[in-house]
């Protein structure tokens, strides 16, 4: 018991610890109806992923939601399933000159509709598809390389259902796509914090 107290102190000690900065990417466990489908398609606990930037000097999560839309920090890190989550950042770090850009960057995509069937354009955007392409345009930096639909777990009947859902018979397999986990794994990041 004292050993479980002992490390829920260390994890709230770091979770203080954490000083914001642009470019950090967040990741937690989604609460929305997609967010279990996501979660085993990619073998993934995390179904969400947002960058951080500041507005006015505070720290915001600038999201794919419907629309995409800057959230408070805090209530973005609060909102996910059992208020976990993990905070990452580039190991090499951003020069100041593309953090600005970054910044400058991300207003761009604000108002933009979700895009509920991943497709890799920039009319609609989804969560790791904004991050990725944040950091590509801003920093000129891919992430994690990108893939298809056809390479995750399409077999569970959860992944099957939402497959039906937005595509019927049309499942475009082939079709570029970046999901969270590949962002959650790149060798380029680093964990800062974690709940």
């Amino acid at each position: 018991m004292r050993l479980v107290i002992a490390a829920l102190a260390l994890v709230s000690v770091q979770a203080l610890a954490y000083q914001p900065r642009t470019g950090d990417i967040v990741f937690h466990t989604s609460t929305s109806a997609q967010s279990a489908a996501i979660q085993a398609a990619t073998h993934s606990v995390y179904s969400h992923v947002g960058v951080v930037v500041h507005e006015k000097g505070h720290p915001m999560v600038l999201e794919a939601v419907e629309p995409v839309k800057l959230t408070p920090l805090q209530k973005w890190l609060d909102r996910g399933q059992g208020g976990r989550y993990v905070i990452k950042r580039m190991k090499q770090g951003l020069a100041a000159a593309t953090l600005a850009r970054m910044e400058q960057d991300a207003r761009r995509f604000l108002g933009k509709p979700y895009d509920l069937t991943f497709e890799w354009s920039d009319d609609r955007i989804y969560c790791s598809e904004l991050v990725w392409k944040l950091f590509k345009a801003s920093a000129g930096v891919e992430l994690a390389p990108l893939t298809t639909l056809r390479t995750f777990d399409l077999t569970v009947p959860v992944v099957k259902a939402k497959l039906k859902e937005r595509y019927a018979n049309n499942i475009p397999l082939d079709e570029p796509v970046v999901p969270p986990s590949a962002l959650f794994d790149s060798d380029l990041l680093e964990t800062v914090a974690q709940r």
